[in-house]
């Protein structure tokens, strides 16, 4: 779905996590690269929320609460707007994935360092699942 809005540069191959903040079931977990000239939060509300009310998704007062689809922006033309990056699993690997050079900006170690540490540390594991995507099919800028 999102691929019919943004071109997708690049995608990571699907994690299974336990939930984090929550006793919920297992979160699958992913990381996509996109090209948008829409600013994080032009892109946020155009485009990510409208698909995740779409697929289903119900905001609560518990941002940790069970869901159908989170959308998140960890990283916006190299900033990382996302700090939980460098400390939780189900961020940091799919990202190390797709941008294995990125470096944390206080400490140099690039994400895919630390996403080898946090694989050890957590229960992760890669699944067979793919993500697919098209090309855009209308102009959203």
């Amino acid at each position: 779905m999102l691929g019919r809005l943004v071109p997708i540069q690049a995608a990571s191959t699907v994690w299974k996590t336990a939930a984090v903040g929550s006793s919920g079931p297992d979160f699958l977990n992913a990381a996509v690269m996109i090209e948008t000239e829409l600013a994080p939060e032009g892109l946020r509300e155009q485009i990510l929320r409208p698909i995740e009310n779409l697929l289903g998704r119900i905001r609560t007062r518990d941002p940790n609460s069970p869901r159908t689809i989170d959308l998140d922006i960890l990283v916006y033309d190299g900033e990382i707007l996302e700090p939980d990056l460098w400390n939780y699993a189900h961020i940091g690997v799919p990202v190390a994935e797709i941008l294995p050079d990125l470096t944390h900006p206080e400490t140099g170690e690039s994400v895919s360092h630390i996403a080898e540490q946090l694989i050890t540390q957590s229960r992760i594991e890669n699944t067979d699942l793919k993500l697919h995507w098209t090309s855009p099919t209308r102009n959203i800028i």
